[in-house]
């Protein structure tokens, strides 16, 4: 089994007829004050594995800091049941809304672990909205 896909968005589902839908993509935010939390984030992860790729799998998220400091974590276990006959392929998507803790502006990272090993990792880069814009010019 493999991480096809893994992203942040502002809200998700799947619908009656089980097509996953995504609004809002993102990779950055821009936050007033510090200590913060981004509320109600949507992490949003397919998981792609071959028919014989059935039974309990485990997976484990990480929320760190630009400075390695783990913010959230979370495991599971993954109970793959084997598909109908004449399916090739498992396709499990995963929707997970979250408030992401931010104590300060940098670069955020979102491990994602499947059977323990490294699948991907999501960055979310965080800006002071305060801080002046990189090039921009000042006005006075």
């Amino acid at each position: 089994m493999h991480v096809s896909f893994a992203l942040f968005a502002d809200g998700a589902n799947i619908s009656q007829e089980g097509t996953l839908n995504i609004l809002g993509v993102f990779d950055a935010v821009q936050v007033p004050t510090f200590p913060s939390v981004h509320a109600r984030a949507h992490l949003v992860v397919r998981i792609k594995g071959a028919r014989t790729e059935t039974g309990s799998h485990a997976l484990a998220f990480a929320w760190r800091s630009p400075q390695g400091k783990e913010l959230l974590a979370s495991t599971g276990q993954l109970e793959i049941a084997a598909p109908p006959p004449g399916v090739t392929e498992i396709d499990l998507p995963i929707i997970m809304p979250l408030d992401l803790p931010l104590d300060g502006a940098g670069t955020f990272t979102m491990a994602i672990r499947l059977d323990g090993e490294l699948q991907a990792e999501l960055r979310l880069h965080v800006r002071d909205a305060k801080a002046p814009m990189p090039g921009a010019a000042m006005m006075s």
